[in-house]
């Protein structure tokens, strides 16, 4: 029985969309370009940050984030805020929470980005990030730092991402039921791919309240 689960952020609860077309501004590269490029990323199996070589061979990226962060102090620039939310997020975590589930937000996320996710007000119990855990996704220690969160045994907990490499065959490895969200380059992409067959496939978090009753780890 599911009596937790565990929410990635980019692309499962935030749309990157807006982030991604002020990076393109940024960079002097058209939006739909550097979209592209993120998405050949995703096919290819690199990561994002491949996307900042191809468009602009040789950049520092951390040095770009502080030149960008000096220019425009207040701005969202790399971040988001609760307009970035999917629209089916606060209605599916209010369902959950409903149904009595412990919530846990633990996303691969830079410092800011938990403030930002703090100040959402959002129906969770916990909210974490891969800066304040010392441990990134894909490593087993994350998931069981999630697991510690959540509070209950990892069989019991449902981990919901876009990605089957860094999400959701990480979270099965651990013990955990994996469901991955088709949204996002990624989310699309992996859902097409034969490992993804040991997910359960959502296309809302809407789906999650149904698709949860009675589920047990593989």
């Amino acid at each position: 029985m599911v009596r937790a689960v565990v929410f990635d952020v980019g692309e499962t609860l935030i749309d990157e969309t807006r982030i991604w077309t002020r990076w393109a501004e940024r960079l002097g590269v058209p939006a739909l370009t550097f979209l592209g490029v993120l998405g050949g990323c995703a096919a290819l199996g690199l990561q994002h940050t491949d996307a900042f070589a191809m468009v602009r061979p040789g950049l520092d990226l951390d040095a770009e984030e502080a030149a960008w962060a000096a220019d425009d102090p207040d701005g969202l620039r790399s971040g988001f805020d609760a307009d970035d939310l999917y629209p089916d997020v606060v209605p599916a975590l209010t369902a959950l929470r409903a149904a009595g589930l412990r919530l846990v937000i633990a996303g691969n996320q830079p410092p800011r980005a938990l403030a930002a996710l703090r100040a959402m007000n959002l129906p969770v119990d916990e909210i974490r990030n891969s800066a304040e855990l010392g441990v990134e996704k894909p490593a087993p220690a994350f998931f069981a730092a999630a697991a510690e969160l959540a509070g209950v045994p990892p069989q019991e907990i449902a981990y919901v991402g876009d990605r089957t490499d860094n999400d959701v065959l990480p979270a099965a490895d651990a013990g955990m039921i994996p469901v991955l969200i088709r949204r996002g380059p990624w989310g699309y992409l992996h859902a097409r791919r034969p490992e993804a067959a040991r997910a359960h496939v959502v296309d809302s978090l809407l789906e999650l309240p149904q698709l949860l009753k009675g589920l047990t780890a593989a």
